[in-house]
């Protein structure tokens, strides 16, 4: 069975989302019941939602829209990962808020559709330290090329739990893997930092792609960070992009085929279970 920690739900009935416009292949409804039906037939028997970058003013409403969800009878969703701010100095407040809340399990704050520089101001830099042991999780989702900055970020709050997203963001389609891979390498030193095998689908060409484009990335993560520091998620509905939900899964369980039984629960199911408190 699979835990989801990478499940993205879109309602534009009671929220707002600024950068769908601009990705008209997701510009549409993504709601639980279309997720849950196809992620039952994958084996996925519970989820994470991650935020989806909503109006700033909603961050706190996204988080009650998905906790009312998780309240009905048989739900998959187990808790959010929560948007936030860490540039505003309101942030102090919110982490106490967002601690207290069980269904919170962690936050993100997407890098790379933000200026760069803004990871590196004292505010936000003070505010992720401010994280250190406060039981959430921090996931980071940002390019190759960003890495010296994903860095700095990480050393700077060693007792802050990251989660890089995306097995950082790995430009498939184009060929890019050197760069990429020494990122990961870099990363993968740090101790605080597990890797999400998720999103790399919507990364390759959806047109050509098959098992063994991604098998470089999944095995250079899975050597790099061992198998105690994966996690897995779908991304859906980003994956659509490069196939969809059942595509992902079942090339999941085709790259990790030669592992052991023990080694796939760790990246399926348990190290999840073990970082969110599931």
């Amino acid at each position: 069975m699979l835990i989801d920690t990478h499940l993205h739900l879109i309602d534009r009935s009671k929220l707002t989302y600024p950068w769908l416009s601009g990705v008209p292949a997701l510009d549409r409804d993504f709601l639980y019941n279309s997720y849950a039906a196809e992620a039952r037939r994958c084996g996925i028997d519970a989820a994470l939602h991650m935020e989806v970058d909503v109006d700033a003013g909603e961050m706190q409403r996204e988080t009650d829209v998905v906790r009312d969800l998780s309240d009905t009878s048989g739900q998959l969703i187990r808790g959010a990962i929560a948007a936030c701010r860490p540039e505003d100095e309101s942030f102090a407040g919110y982490l106490e808020r967002q601690t207290a809340d069980p269904f919170v399990k962690g936050f993100r704050r997407v890098l790379h559709v933000v200026p760069d520089e803004l990871s590196e101001g004292a505010v936000f830099r003070e505010n992720i330290r401010r994280m250190s042991g406060s039981r959430l999780t921090f996931d980071i989702c940002a390019l190759p090329h960003q890495m010296n900055r994903v860095l700095a970020l990480i050393d700077l709050a060693p007792e802050v739990q990251f989660v890089l997203d995306h097995c950082g963001v790995p430009a498939i389609s184009s060929g890019a893997f050197d760069v990429w891979k020494d990122g990961i390498r870099e990363v993968s030193r740090r101790p605080n930092v597990v890797c999400k095998v998720s999103g790399v689908v919507a990364y390759a060409d959806a047109e050509t792609w098959d098992v063994e484009t991604l098998r470089p990335y999944i095995e250079q993560v899975t050597a790099s960070f061992g198998w105690d520091r994966l996690v897995w998620g779908s991304d859906w509905p980003v994956c659509t992009l490069g196939g969809g939900l059942s595509t992902w899964g079942a090339t999941t369980h085709a790259l990790f085929a030669g592992s052991s039984e023990a080694e796939r629960t760790k990246v399926f199911s348990a190290n999840a279970k073990r970082l969110w408190n599931l």
